[in-house]
């Protein structure tokens, strides 16, 4: 299954900010460290923050940040929620959906997909923090 590049961005946000603590970070930060477009990042941070998931702090000494600990941020929740519709294949209009048993196979695919992210929260993919944390600032100089 390819995820979408929103589903890669966000999950690419939630890192970044997790990487950080509780400190606030800037989507200029986040754009600049992932050569990420500043427009993009804004329309996913908006729809982290709408769902949950960041903090966003407006004003001069505002920012983003995570708004619940990294324990508590499920992988496959997260990406459930940024690939809305995650059918692998659309077989609507297909001659022999009727009769066709991809499907059901495919939709079976999915539910394992899923089940192996749901085991895992942000804490798990930042178990060596530290060396995140030591690329982003080598990316700084």
């Amino acid at each position: 299954m390819k995820l979408s590049r929103y589903t890669d961005y966000a999950v690419r946000v939630v890192i970044f900010l997790g990487a950080h603590g509780e400190g606030l970070c800037s989507i200029a930060d986040i754009s600049r460290q992932y050569a990420i477009s500043h427009n993009n990042l804004m329309k996913v941070v908006q729809d982290l923050a709408r769902l949950g998931y960041i903090d966003t702090l407006r004003g001069r000494n505002g920012g983003i940040r995570l708004a619940r600990p990294p324990s508590e941020i499920n992988i496959g929740t997260l990406i459930r929620h940024t690939e809305k519709g995650c059918a692998m294949v659309d077989c609507e209009h297909c001659v022999i959906a009727p009769a066709c048993k991809l499907p059901g196979v495919l939709a079976k695919a999915t539910d394992a997909f899923f089940d192996v992210l749901d085991n895992y929260t942000l804490a798990d993919l930042l178990t060596d923090r530290s060396q995140i944390q030591q690329i982003v600032s080598l990316l700084d100089v």
